[in-house]
């Protein structure tokens, strides 16, 4: 099978698989009735605008409450709440899909707006900033360390790197945002109590840029210390595994250098399970940033998650969902090409 095919394969059952939630999901919130009070609260506030509008040209209070009624009896028609809520399950699934799910209740943009799609829109990019940062120190942390301590085991460096392991598993990221913000910003000052920004925020490239590390430095170590044990643990585990293959062993009898045998015939090999490892735990990454930016109000989608879920504003919880969602189906599709450029047999399985 060629690699284009290969690849559109992938995607496609990926997508299928995105359909498949989506459409789970629109059910679940048709028969609980989530659906209804989303586009209840969808055509309140657009009856409101309507109303607002024709007070200045009705003066009839009479007259302008049967116009209402008219223009009432349209927009049910047109939301299809005439409906049982699994006639409207394609409608609804193509809202959820461009995000067009109203305002949301309570919580609104930097600007002032309240569209749900603005809102996620606004947040979503300082979530990826912390997600990309934290993936990529712990790839590296992971592959540097990892393969240092699968060279020597039963070493000091092995043992301390067991250790860290297990304890980087255990702690939760929520207690140890707060111990950092307990040790590092009260006790000693050297970082923000939380936020993106200083208030107010620096103006100039440079000094904005340095201010938005300075905020961001915290959470992302606090993501590191808790999510770079298992990948430490993981790379070292795999690659002593692969080490022990007879290619690596025939490689070695062939007098091929330790370097050669290590970068060529031991971590290329172990490189496609380590990055399944990897991607798939961006779940755990995804539940770590709702945490961290609460801890640290790092103005993301986990903050935004957490103030969706107190005010109980549903659309703002699923266009959140369906977006995690994505995020998930999207790693998952990358895998898929990493494998199929580590990996040549995959092109062929």
């Amino acid at each position: 099978m060629g690699l284009g095919k290969t690849l559109a394969v992938r995607g496609l059952t990926l997508i299928a698989v995105l359909f498949c939630v989506l459409l789970l999901t629109v059910a679940v919130i048709g028969a609980t009735g989530v659906s209804d009070r989303i586009l209840n609260a969808m055509l309140n506030e657009r009856l409101r605008g309507i109303r607002q509008v024709l007070s200045t040209q009705i003066t009839d209070p009479d007259e302008l409450n049967r116009a209402i009624e008219a223009i009432e009896d349209d927009l049910i028609h047109s939301y299809g709440l005439d409906q049982p809520w699994y006639v409207r399950m394609p409608s609804m699934l193509a809202r959820i899909i461009i995000l067009d799910l109203g305002n949301a209740r309570t919580i609104q943009t930097f600007t002032g707006s309240r569209l749900v799609s603005d809102i996620i829109l606004e947040r979503l990019p300082n979530t990826i900033l912390i997600m990309i940062t934290v993936l990529i120190i712990n790839f590296l942390v992971g592959l540097i360390i990892g393969v240092k301590s699968a060279t020597r085991p039963g070493s000091l460096l092995d043992r301390f790197i067991s250790i860290y392991s297990s304890i980087s598993y255990a702690i939760p990221t929520w207690w140890l945002g707060l111990l950092m913000i307990l040790v590092f910003s009260f006790y000693f000052r050297l970082f923000p109590f939380g936020g993106m920004f200083s208030a107010p925020p620096p103006t100039e490239l440079i000094p904005r840029l340095l201010d938005l590390i300075w905020h961001a430095a915290m959470p992302i170590i606090t993501l590191v210390i808790a999510l770079s044990g298992s990948w430490i643990y993981i790379t070292r585990s795999v690659v002593i595994t692969t080490a022990q293959e007879d290619f690596v062993t025939v490689a070695r009898a062939k007098g091929l250098s330790e370097r050669l045998v290590m970068w060529r015939y031991i971590i290329r090999v172990a490189a496609p399970p380590i990055l399944t490892n990897l991607m798939l735990g961006l779940a755990a990454y995804l539940g770590g940033a709702i945490l961290t930016e609460t801890v640290f109000s790092w103005p993301g989608m986990g903050l935004l998650y957490y103030h969706a879920i107190v005010s109980i504003d549903e659309a703002l919880i699923l266009a959140l969902t369906y977006i995690f969602t994505l995020i998930y189906v999207i790693s998952r599709f990358l895998l898929e090409v990493f494998y199929v450029i580590l990996d040549p047999r995959v092109r062929y399985g």
